[in-house]
């Protein structure tokens, strides 16, 4: 051992985090970074004596840093070889990350650290895990692809509590097969435990062994839900799928209906009085929550905008049932017609729901703008206003472009709404003058009959109005990040990252393809993507190079570390606007109300480290409601196409692999699959640096934004998959790596609209 490392050394005067230690226990022991480091220096595994002797510990000491230990074995942290004796993982060539199942039985290894690449591991190794698993792995080798390959060393963290999956009895063995295609196992289900199920429906299985080498897991049935079929039960099944929260607990229905109905006159006092200002709320026809209000007044120096959002802090207290549960939840989800939201109804629809022509209490971010839409001063109050009306998108955007259209009653209107227009006009000038990216995605809307059966598919439109309310709130949330972040806040900014070096080489090897290139050098900024949208804005494939273009950036994500906003080229950025429906809108309400009490930081009720925390939740709680809905849209698009077995559609290719290609129906936005093996008139290549699939004999190409006709082969209702195969290929079109040419629409009319819409979120996942 060497000389760093020796007893003789007193720990404490080596341990960087000593400091810390000493502040946080009565009896501090080495830190974990120390441990990490002796072991580092050691330059082989020591066993527990070892460890606690080098630091001569004893009694009481000795007890806490076996706790220490055993933490970080569980963390994944260190190792213990069969010996006895703890490593660092990255000195055993170990690994510690997240497993990702595969359909196929395979899997990989996704690393904490987000630097290493991912590690294969093969069928024999995901016996002994299932998707979503913490894992520790032994780096062994690479496969035949040149991947990395482990081996499982230890499974950290099991995350499947429960799934949901068909049950099935064949020959009197019951088993559940899961939902989720990347769990690969089947659950072997003992007949005393099924709980009433029966062929074919759908059910939650608690596990209650996991897999092992020999055995595959075992589970009860704990939930019956039903047939497959049955309406909805897509829904039911994405919220136990993904672990959405959907149940409350009995605690916090009651402390939200405490409140009742009505605001008390108590919670009035102190506050600036609002109530004859004409603020209005500006929303969908099928929205049930309404957390902002906006009203505009124009200046000979610009304008001042009001933008008022529901006080949900004055309710939502730390540390109640109520705030834990909306912690759990994060995030409201939003299914086709069906809400799971963040906070219960008593609250999401009524008491912090700024509903018209009754006392609500806000939180109002009160803005100075200039002339050309910049910022120059804003402030922050506790307000009680009264909502002057619920207006709508499409209402908005005729009244502005035909004022006579404007009902009388709503004629006092005419001015604020024409001030918010003129401001919204000097808002997107400054907009694209700073190089913020537009892109303009299609988004869908699935129409249901009175029996919940799909009878259109049609894409949503972002109208003036929606654009109007969007830079509003972008307005108030770069305010609040500004606001906060001068004031040292702990915070959560809303931090959208460039793109990374290989997504970026991906992305110019696409639009080098198409005689096109981003400026910008290796560092592009987010105006070198505008620049290139609008350059391409009137190409019949604009739409796809959009597509590929957003595909080539990261996902926003929660953080208290401020790396501004790439897509919105903004420096500070966070969510102030919406505290009905996702947390960390919420966490920025109470530090503006901590510091409107005179609070400073030191003294807010999180850190930094709270924050990360939250951070990671409410991000990851973002996505788990993004693949939930995801999973429930193309369960839905499948059940409609399901009707369309033998139809030929036309579709554009959104997606070329080397095991086909993917194809987006026209007017349905419906997306399926031609496989390769269904190309039968050559053998076709996967040219990966061309995105492109070439046949060997003919030259016939088939690459991205090609039009085609499809005709629907089959539909798999289990997998969400649709296959499709090709109808008319344009040969000559293809050898020119030109798209082919549109054929005629083959689609049969469907009956007309009828039913409740989903709701459009009007702020989107900026």
């Amino acid at each position: 051992m060497n000389k760093k490392t020796s007893g003789s050394a007193d720990w404490r005067d080596r341990d960087p985090q000593f400091k810390h230690e000493k502040g946080s226990y009565a009896k501090p022991v080495p830190s974990r970074q120390l441990v990490l480091d002796d072991l580092a220096d050691a330059g082989r595994p020591m066993t527990w004596a070892e460890l606690t002797e080098l630091y001569a510990l004893t009694d009481d000491a000795a007890e806490a840093f076996e706790h220490r230990l055993r933490a970080m074995l569980r963390d994944g942290q260190l190792l213990e070889n069969r010996r006895g004796a703890l490593g660092p993982l990255d000195k055993m060539d170990l690994v510690r990350g997240r497993v990702q199942g595969h359909r196929d039985g395979f899997g990989f290894l996704i690393p904490d650290d987000g630097e290493q690449d991912d590690v294969f591991l093969n069928p024999r190794q995901m016996r002994l895990l299932m998707h979503g698993d913490r894992a520790v792995v032994r780096i062994v080798g690479r496969d035949h692809r040149g991947r990395r390959e482990g081996r499982i060393a230890e499974v950290l963290e099991r995350v499947n509590e429960s799934v949901v999956g068909r049950f099935v009895e064949e020959r009197g063995v019951c088993h559940v097969v899961p939902d989720n295609a990347r769990i690969a196992h089947d659950i072997r289900v003992p007949d005393a435990d099924r709980n009433g199920a029966e062929h074919n429906q759908m059910v939650t299985v608690r596990i209650v062994e996991p897999p092992s080498k020999r055995v595959q897991p075992i589970g009860a049935v704990v939930e019956v839900l039903g047939d497959r079929m049955a309406p909805g039960m897509e829904i039911d099944i994405a919220m136990r799928s993904h672990a959405i929260p959907y149940e409350w607990p009995s605690e916090a229905l009651s402390e939200a209906e405490a409140f009742g109905d009505a605001v008390a006159e108590a919670d009035k006092k102190g506050r600036t009085d609002l109530r004859d200002l004409p603020l209005v709320t500006i929303d969908g026809a099928d929205a049930r929550d309404f957390d902002d209000a906006v009203y505009a007044r124009k200046t000979p120096r610009g304008w001042r905008l009001w933008v008022a959002i529901a006080d949900v802090s004055t309710y939502v207290k730390p540390g109640s049932a109520l705030d834990e549960e909306a912690q759990r939840r994060a995030t409201s989800v939003y299914f086709p017609d069906h809400v799971v939201p963040m906070l219960p109804e008593a609250l999401s629809n009524g008491l912090c729901s700024l509903n018209p022509d009754v006392d609500r209490l806000a939180l109002v971010c009160e803005m100075r703008l200039d002339k050309q839409g910049r910022m120059r001063s804003s402030r922050f109050y506790s307000a009680v206003i009264r909502s002057h009306a619920r207006l709508l998108y499409e209402q908005v955007a005729d009244w502005l472009e035909n004022p006579e259209n404007m009902p009388e009653r709503y004629r006092d209107l005419a001015k604020p709404l024409a001030n918010l227009n003129g401001l919204y006009e000097a808002l997107l000038a400054e907009r694209r003058e700073r190089g913020a990216i537009e892109f303009e995605t299609t988004a869908t809307r699935i129409i249901f009959n009175e029996d919940r059966k799909i009878q259109r598919i049609v894409p949503t439109e972002r109208n003036v109005a929606h654009k109007i309310i969007e830079e509003c709130m972008i307005a108030a949330n770069v305010a609040t990040a500004t606001h906060l972040s001068k004031k040292r806040m702990p915070l959560l900014y809303r931090v959208h990252s460039g793109p990374a070096a290989d997504a970026l080489e991906d992305l110019r090897a696409f639009l080098a393809e198409r005689g096109l290139s981003l400026p910008g050098g290796s560092d592009p900024q987010a105006a070198d993507y505008a620049t290139l949208l609008a350059s391409v804005a009137d190409r019949s494939d604009a739409h796809l190079i959009q597509t590929v273009m957003l595909r080539s950036l990261s996902r926003a994500v929660y953080t208290p570390h401020n790396d501004g906003h790439f897509g919105l080229a903004l420096e500070n950025y966070a969510h102030f606007t919406s505290p009905i429906r996702r947390y960390p809108d919420l966490l920025a309400h109470r530090a503006i109300k901590h510091l409107e009490a005179r609070g400073k930081p030191k003294t807010f009720d999180y850190d930094i480290g709270a924050m990360e925390s939250l951070g990671t939740v409410c991000s990851e709680a973002e996505k788990r409601a993004d693949d939930a809905t995801r999973d429930v849209d193309d369960w839905l698009k499948c059940e409609y196409m399901s009707d369309s077995l033998g139809q030929t559609f036309e579709g554009t290719v959104t997606g070329v692999t080397a095991f086909g290609l993917f194809v987006e129906l026209d007017g349905i936005y419906a997306t399926g699959l031609v496989h390769v093996s269904s190309l039968s008139n050559d053998y076709y290549h996967f040219d990966a640096q061309s995105r492109c699939l070439r046949g060997e004999r003919s030259g016939v190409v088939h690459r991205l934004a090609d039009k085609m006709k499809v005709k629907v082969a089959r539909v798999d209702l289990d997998e969400r998959k649709i296959d499709f195969e090709l109808v008319e290929p344009d040969s000559a079109a293809s050898k020119r790596g030109k798209p082919a040419s549109k054929p005629n629409a083959g689609k049969s009319d469907k009956s007309k609209s009828s039913g409740k819409s989903r709701r459009q979120s009007k702020r989107g996942k900026r």
